[in-house]
Parts: structure tokens; sequence; C-alpha cells
């Protein structure tokens, strides 16, 4: 009867002095707040999608309307994280037939046209060389190795 008793007068002395102890605390002020930023939705842009287009090199050409073409593309190694080349071949549309074998072309994303044909290739323009590259290969024409004489003479042919 002592036992309960001091029981008793132990949980009365605890929960007068403070909330905090033993768990009598209500669980509404310990929770953590319910506020959370909120992404804003702006309607009028499309959701991103990654590689809608990529560059790559015809392989084959050998089908109607439809070339294989191979992208190239840099990862890194799960374990070594060294930059390793990854190759994938992807079948893209080509209604006129006009990439050869070795051209330069860029898969651009469409509706599915096939069961292995969802891409559209479409030629990439050649690229344009600088003014600097150009003086610049004049010169090395000039001199073997590209670079001026030290006693200023003009090399001889």
């Amino acid at each position: 009867m002592s036992l309960t008793s001091s029981l008793h007068s132990l949980k009365i002395t605890t929960s007068s002095k403070t909330q905090f102890l033993h768990g009598t605390t209500p669980l509404s002020l310990l929770s953590k707040p319910s506020w959370s930023p909120q992404k804003p939705s702006f309607s009028c842009f499309p959701p991103v999608r990654a590689m809608k287009t990529m560059q790559g090199r015809v392989v084959c050409s050998t089908n109607d309307k439809t070339v294989a073409v191979e992208v190239v593309r840099l990862d890194p190694h799960p374990k070594y994280k060294r930059r390793m080349r990854k190759k994938k071949k992807y079948q893209a549309h080509d209604p006129d037939n006009k990439f050869k074998v070795g051209d330069l072309v860029q898969l651009e994303r469409s509706k599915p046209i096939s069961k292995t044909k969802s891409f559209l290739a479409v030629a990439v323009p050649p690229r344009t060389r600088n003014k600097k590259d150009e003086a610049g290969a004049g010169v090395a024409a000039n001199n073997e190795l590209g670079i001026p004489l030290e006693s200023g003479q003009q090399p001889q042919a």
C-alpha cells in the first residue's frame, strides 16, 4: 500500500513541475512544422524532358527510309569514376534516303513511327572555320614547324 501511494505522489509531483518529463507533453507541441515549400506551377511552360536531341554518325543506311545512327556519350565508370565512352545505336527516320554511311546527323525526338523508330534524322550544318584558324594555317605553311626563326631569316624552300 505504501508503494502505490508513493507512486501516486511521484506522478503528481513530476507532472506539477514540468510537462516535458516522462512523455507527458502533448504530441501537437512536439510535431514538426507542417509548412513545406510550394513548387510554382507554370502552366504556360512545357515540362522539361532530357535528351530531346542527340548527335551521331550514320552506321547503316541499307533499309528504306531508315538509318541506324550511333551516338557516343561520356559516362563515368561505376567504380573507378573515369569517364568512358558509351555507344548506343538508334533507328531514325530518313524519309528521302539522303544520308549515307559516315554522315553526321542530329536525332530529334518525335512520336513513334514504328516499333523501334522514334527519332527523325536531321542534317547537321557544317562547322564554320574561324578566321584565326585560316590565318594560322597560312603562316604554318610558310614555316615548317609553325614558329618563327630566332635569327629572323626566312626559311628557304
